[in-house]
């Protein structure tokens, strides 16, 4: 149960950061709450600090969403390392649509598949001992799949490119 509630506190850290983000281009935001680390092709680095301690992600958007569900939100995909707690390239997806109660989704990147936990329009890897081994994909793969179940009972796939993610990877490694 302690990851869950792990998992379900990263996601909304990060649903607050992407506000945080989004708002960048039309409000001024305190240099210090989030710093971009740089922009690397189809990827992006940031850190932040949350009051107890630096936190660094890299992020990307979906290439493609094929169907759209309705309502289709923005999407993203996060790596992240947070420091304090010890934890490195932790993976984060925020669909963009809300997911099927109780219904796992999937992330391939080549030959490889990972099932995720998904909870809202969040999912992250159903087993957390395989994120290293998932970022390393990350890195040397060329795209990432997810396939998810929208509340409405309508499969949807996601595209994103990893272009960039192995660079972007790096910026947070020097970074935290």
């Amino acid at each position: 149960m302690t990851g869950f509630f792990h998992r379900r506190a990263s996601g909304l850290f990060l649903f607050g950061l992407v506000a945080i983000l989004a708002g960048m281009t039309s409000v001024p935001v305190n240099a210090q709450s989030v710093q971009v680390l740089g922009d690397f092709r189809d990827w992006s680095a940031y850190t932040a600090n949350d009051g107890s301690g630096p936190i660094c992600f890299a992020m990307s958007s979906p290439k493609s969403v094929e169907p759209e569900p309705d309502g289709y939100r923005e999407a993203h995909i996060y790596l992240t390392h947070r420091t304090v707690e010890g934890l490195r390239a932790e993976f984060n997806l925020i669909a963009g649509f809300e997911f099927a109660p109780d219904q796992p989704a999937t992330a391939k990147i080549g030959g490889r598949v990972y099932e995720l936990f998904t909870q809202g329009d969040a999912a992250w890897l159903a087993d957390p001992a395989q994120a290293q081994t998932f970022a390393a994909n990350i890195r040397s793969g060329s795209t990432l799949i997810i396939e998810g179940t929208s509340a409405l009972g309508v499969k949807v796939v996601e595209s994103f490119s990893l272009s960039g993610a192995t660079a972007a990877s790096r910026a947070i490694d020097r970074a935290c």
